[in-house]
């Protein structure tokens, strides 16, 4: 028996349309590539991205369209956000970190008929213009007193919205109609396109805000580090407006000294980012004695935080909220903010708590399974491949059939690369990428399990352990140091980590390095430290620095 209750499709424009209504003072505070702040209410920007989704359909972008975007976090992308998706078009956002060869092919690979950018980002586009597709119309987020003289012929955004009405009666969209459209790094291989719905859109932004309840609500200032070309900022441009939380866009400059500036100027409660963003802002703390003011939290996502990092901001009076997810998944699968039932964990067993995944968000299911395809329990020990389905998992890439083959199961679940387990209370611990772990005579090793401990020595300022090829066992080891003020020793190193792993997981070389390369995402890229350290061996340095390890330790 079906029940009578009326139904209405799910569309992202009801999510600013909401927010203007019942929260017109929430507010968009944006770094702009101009040199200012700008600052705009929700009310504001809803007749904001009226005016421009009439200017859309003027250019004749129509339903079904890509347009993108190439643009740092402000108040602009964010309008093109609901604009374009709004009149049934779809929303591209590009990363403009991503090598040219990459950036041409997702261009051309979704099928882009108008691309928006920055104005520091216009050069990209001028110099790739001659590899992009024939008609290829480009925009440029500025007003006419700053437009750039250009070899492109450049709408200007502002003159876009000029012309038009600051209402709009929102068509009526069936909710699987496409909305956003984002790639993966292509790490390996080409870039895969997810293509998110209006369903899947409003769905994620519900189950993020139910799940985060202290950090999403009216009020509160959030700093989206993480850039809304990278799967969407997490979602946080549809989940702020939906709880009446005001965002602070912070623009092109992600260093320690400049996060810490905005935070401080606007007041922001809780940031978010991914852990080398965090590393930064550290050491900007240090530098200055103190937090910026407001500060209260950071979500923290994209790859492991170490947890010395956790115990870092912990000590601080910062709340460490661990979140895990993946483009194909809107992104977020799980957070970890605590519930009443964690509140008495201190000290020690708190951090470590905080160094896990978090919980999955209602809507989510997540399951481990052995090599033979047998669901694991979830008892904190088993350890698995992981998968996930909701309704805010893709069932499948953009334009890119051979790709579904591998990545779901004959139930239909995403298999999603990680090795995890997950524990009586919920919580998910990412062991490692399948990539990344180390196959060591049979035996694995975790990578980022050596990590978190390494990253536990006061003059390590950042690491990475990578696989190594090694004739007698398969893979080892290495482990890459970016040292603090002081370079530690390879024996103090050695020790900690004897400390913590047996002989045969420790690794057979260190090396220091000035810095750790990143992915267009911000990650530490392991694949370019492993083709930079594909032939190390250990060295006579090295053995001696082991050797020296274990004999302090009676070994």
């Amino acid at each position: 028996m079906k029940g009578l209750m009326t139904e209405r499709p799910l569309r992202i424009a009801d999510v600013l349309e909401f927010a203007a209504e019942v929260h017109p003072a929430a507010e968009i505070v944006s770094v702009r590539d101009e040199g200012d702040v700008h600052r705009e209410t929700y009310r504001e920007a809803a007749n904001r991205v009226a005016q421009l989704a009439h200017g859309l359909r003027r250019l004749g972008i129509k339903p079904g369209d890509r347009v993108a975007t190439l643009a740092w976090n402000g108040y602009r992308h964010f309008e093109l956000y609901y604009a374009i998706s709004g009149i049934g078009a779809v929303c591209h956002t590009i990363n403009p970190r991503v090598p040219d060869d990459q950036l041409t092919y997702i261009v051309e690979h979704a099928g882009d008929s108008l691309i928006f950018a920055d104005l520091s980002l216009v050069p990209i586009l001028e110099r790739l213009a001659p590899t992009l597709p024939a008609g290829l119309r480009y925009g440029v987020l500025t007003d006419a007193a700053h437009a750039p003289q250009s070899s492109l012929e450049l709408i200007v955004y502002e003159e876009l919205l000029a012309a038009e009405e600051p209402l709009m009666d929102w068509p009526e969209l069936p909710e699987d109609t496409a909305s956003g459209l984002c790639y993966t790094s292509g790490t390996t291989g080409e870039p895969k396109g997810t293509l998110y719905t209006h369903r899947s859109t409003v769905l994620h932004a519900l189950f993020v805000s139910v799940s985060l309840p202290k950090i999403l609500r009216t009020g509160r200032r959030i700093l989206p580090v993480v850039p809304l070309f990278h799967v969407n900022a997490w979602g946080l441009p549809y989940s702020a407006p939906l709880t009446g939380a005001s965002l602070v866009m912070p623009g092109a400059k992600l260093d320690g000294p400049s996060l810490f500036e905005v935070m401080e100027r606007e007041s922001v409660f809780s940031a978010w980012g991914v852990p080398t963003v965090w590393l930064g802002l550290l050491a900007e703390i240090e530098a200055k004695g103190r937090l910026p003011k407001g500060l209260g939290s950071i979500v923290v996502g994209g790859s492991a935080a170490p947890l010395a990092m956790v115990e870092a901001f912990e000590k601080k009076g910062v709340d460490v909220c661990h979140a895990w997810g993946m483009t194909e998944m809107s992104p977020i699968g799980t957070v970890g903010e605590f519930s009443d039932h964690h509140a008495g964990l201190s000290g020690a067993d708190r951090n470590l708590q905080k160094a896990k995944q978090g919980r999955r968000v209602f809507g989510v299911e997540l399951k481990i399974v052995d090599d033979d395809g047998q669901k694991l329990p979830h008892d904190g020990k088993a350890v698995g491949a992981l998968y996930a389905r909701a309704n805010t998992v893709t069932s499948g890439y953009f334009r890119n059939e051979a790709a579904n083959e591998a990545v779901f199961d004959g139930d239909g679940w995403f298999q999603t690369g990680d090795i995890a387990s997950i524990d009586p209370d919920g919580f998910l611990t990412i062991a490692d990428r399948l990539k990344d772990l180390i196959k060591s005579g049979g035996e694995w090793i975790s990578s980022i399990d050596l990590e978190n401990v390494a990253m536990g020595h006061p003059e390590v300022a950042n690491c990475a352990v990578i696989a190594v090829a090694d004739a007698k066992w398969g893979e080892r080891p290495l482990l890459v140091v970016v040292p603090g003020e002081t370079q530690p020793s390879k024996t103090e190193i050695f020790a900690l980590l004897a400390e913590h792993f047996a002989k045969w997981q420790l690794p057979d070389g260190i090396v220091f390095a000035e810095n750790l390369p990143l992915t267009a995402t911000g990650k530490v890229s392991k694949r370019t430290l492993r083709k930079i350290y594909a032939q190390h061996v250990p060295t006579d340095d090295d053995k001696a620095a082991l050797v020296g390890a274990m004999e302090a330790r009676g070994e």
